[in-house]
């Protein structure tokens, strides 16, 4: 049984975190969060000490070290964004790895930042890209791998996940706090694609807006244009229909790759391969990173040449 402290617990994915370690036998015992309104901890680990404030969780993990020697095995991470390489650093700093979410740092040079920190203290940094288990996506790296060509696999990847008003008035609609659409929910996809289709060759900025995002990238194996959005009125008129609020598609050469199940225990194998030193370290998270930072600081081009086709159908006032 491993000890994990976990830091942000109020958030949409915190569950899947407490989840995977409840699942795997391990004992969540210190929890962090400015916000009170947890009541899901009583689901999985309802003896946890829960702390608001910073200094207080500090001291207590400070006084479990004084008391065991080695009280932590890990902390993981689901605060906002912007704070990850602060709380990643204060997590090796314990005496703990670190597990954090996506994205792992809003700036690529805080990566190299954060290696130092591996160096000085002795331990690792593990970054959640668990697309990379994803069945269908472990299916798809293994076809190009097996099936190498001369020419590019042409890629359209939309990805449309609804979200309500409160999105643009949390930290969450705060491009300096989250770092907008890019690395709120880009940052799984560029991920998935630098994983597969090799290094980024071109990065064209079509659209950049609070809602949603579009652009063109290039990569040694692929020429994608990629589509993501927040606004429930981008999605297909049929899935409307049937009250669904997500919509995910890749189309690789002209061909759909199912992609609508399969992530509810991504976080659980994330886990388990963690304890075995197969996760994902801080270089493996470094390209994903740097294609969003270079995406966040684009500017929108003319839509000419390759583009998404769902720009065709945006009003010019969504453009």
């Amino acid at each position: 049984m491993n000890k994990f402290a976990l830091i942000g617990a109020a958030g949409y994915i915190a569950p899947r975190h407490m989840n995977a370690m409840k699942k795997l036998g391990h004992d969540l015992v210190a929890v962090l969060d400015p916000n009170d309104s947890i009541g899901i901890i009583d689901s999985y680990f309802p003896h946890s000490k829960f702390f608001t404030e910073f200094e207080r969780f500090s001291r207590h993990l400070d006084l479990l070290k004084g008391k065991t020697k080695s009280p932590l095995d890990y902390v993981s991470i689901t605060s906002p964004n912007y704070l990850h390489d602060a709380h990643i650093s204060f997590a090796l700093r314990s005496g703990a790895d670190a597990i954090c979410e996506k994205p792992l740092v809003l700036d690529p040079n805080h990566i190299d930042l954060l290696k130092d920190v591996e160096k000085e203290t002795g331990k690792k940094v593990w970054n959640i890209l668990q697309l990379r288990l994803h069945p269908s996506i472990v299916e798809l790296k293994t076809h190009v791998e097996k099936n190498q060509i001369d020419k590019k696999y042409d890629v359209d990847l939309t990805y449309i996940t609804s979200r309500g008003s409160w999105y643009l008035s949390s930290w969450k609609g705060q491009t300096k706090l989250s770092g907008g659409i890019a690395f709120n929910i880009g940052i799984h996809f560029f991920d998935m694609l630098s994983y597969i289709f090799g290094d980024m060759q071109k990065n064209i900025l079509h659209m950049n807006k609070a809602t949603k995002a579009a652009g063109y990238l290039e990569y040694e194996n692929a020429r994608v244009r990629w589509f993501l959005s927040i606004d429930e009125n981008d999605l297909p008129l049929d899935m409307k229909k049937q009250g669904q609020r997500t919509y995910r598609c890749i189309c690789v050469d002209g061909k759909e790759l199912e992609f609508s199940k399969g992530f509810t225990d991504l976080h659980t194998a994330s886990y388990d391969a963690i304890e075995k030193g197969q996760g994902f370290s801080l270089d493996q998270a470094r390209n994903c990173v740097e294609t969003a930072y270079e995406i966040c600081h684009l500017k929108e081009t003319t839509l000419k040449g390759d583009y998404h086709p769902y720009l065709k159908t945006l009003k010019k006032s969504e453009l």
